[in-house]
């Protein structure tokens, strides 16, 4: 049995994580600080279907407490640490922005010297598509040049696979950094498009549409997202010249996405369908921090790890939906 810390347990895919983790038998040790940054009887309504399953454990704890988190790491002695924890949105970074710099740096490198000073494994943990910018070349690649975030949470999210490398480097810990590609489905977070569609359709009001519906997203469906995490928990990183960057640390970075990006007006049409009611739209420029287009090229995951994405927009919607109308009586 593995022992494995989730950060961000009470999290969208820090719970669905923790949840597959248990069900194949490992022991996961939870962690989320429960902020309300949503509303946080989603977060506990998504710890209490995991109390009572055999081998987890939860502690309420910030990822910034540095006494807390060393405290932690000495008492538990994980093998794996899946680290999914962070502030989280890019909108929200431009009104809380200190907010990123505890959870997201100061948080991170309390991760960073607990796998340290503890001999982990492996880290494997979330980084994001928003690390690519403006970046105007598709499919985005691990090789492209992710120097001009526009948004603080991007930045947030490339500095951490900076400190990630120079631990690796130093250390020799081997580290993972997944860029998730817009994920989605049941248990999500309320600030996210679909959430925030379904609600609005459903409550007949209108729906706040930007860049004209000409928004391109490469949406992920939750259980492909979780499925890679634990592949890549299984694949450790080796200390071996990397040919494109030419660093010899135990440390990689891939892209988890769907590969096919989506318009945000055929995720609409999807939506319409599903719930069997026509969106009113409001239909509004770009705002700031958000990008044209996310899409993911997955060549190096699939070769590397052996897995990728397949589940369509069709699908992935429908069984979010289902969720929505049964969780919240709708």
């Amino acid at each position: 049995m593995v022992k494995i810390l989730v950060t961000g347990a009470a999290g969208f895919v820090g719970f669905h994580l923790s949840q597959r983790l248990l069900e194949r038998g490992e022991q996961v040790v939870g962690i989320d600080n429960l902020n309300d940054y949503y509303e946080v009887s989603l977060k506990e309504a998504r710890l209490a279907q995991l109390k009572d399953l055999k081998g987890f454990s939860f502690q309420k704890l910030d990822l910034a407490d540095r006494a807390g988190m060393a405290a932690l790491f000495a008492q538990q002695q994980f093998d794996q640490v899946a680290h999914m924890a962070a502030q989280a949105g890019v909108r929200y970074s431009l009104e809380n922005p200190y907010a990123y710099l505890d959870s997201n740096l100061i948080g991170f490198l309390n991760i960073l010297e607990g796998c340290r000073h503890s001999e982990i494994k492996h880290l494997v943990y979330a980084s994001s598509s928003s690390v690519y910018g403006t970046n105007k070349k598709i499919p985005f690649a691990v090789e492209d040049n992710v120097d001009y975030p526009v948004s603080l949470y991007a930045a947030t999210k490339k500095s951490n696979e900076l400190m990630a490398h120079s631990y690796s480097h130093l250390y020799q810990i081997p580290t993972t950094g997944l860029r998730f590609f817009t994920v989605y489905g049941p248990w999500g977070r309320p600030d996210m498009a679909i959430f925030l569609f379904t609600k609005a359709i459903l409550a007949g009001k209108p729906i706040n549409v930007f860049n004209y519906g000409k928004m391109q997203r490469d949406f992920t469906y939750i259980d492909d997202i979780v499925e890679g995490i634990i592949q890549t928990l299984q694949r450790i990183p080796q200390a071996e010249t990397d040919a494109n960057s030419g660093t010899t640390a135990p440390y990689k970075i891939y892209n988890i996405g769907n590969n096919q990006p989506i318009e945000l007006g055929r995720l609409i049409e999807v939506l319409e369908d599903c719930l069997g009611q026509k969106a009113e739209k409001n239909m509004l420029p770009m705002q700031p921090g958000d990008v044209p287009i996310t899409y993911a090229n997955v060549d190096a995951l699939i070769r590397d790890v052996g897995f990728s994405p397949s589940t369509p927009i069709e699908v992935g919607v429908k069984k979010f939906v289902d969720w929505y109308r049964n969780y919240y009586k709708a």
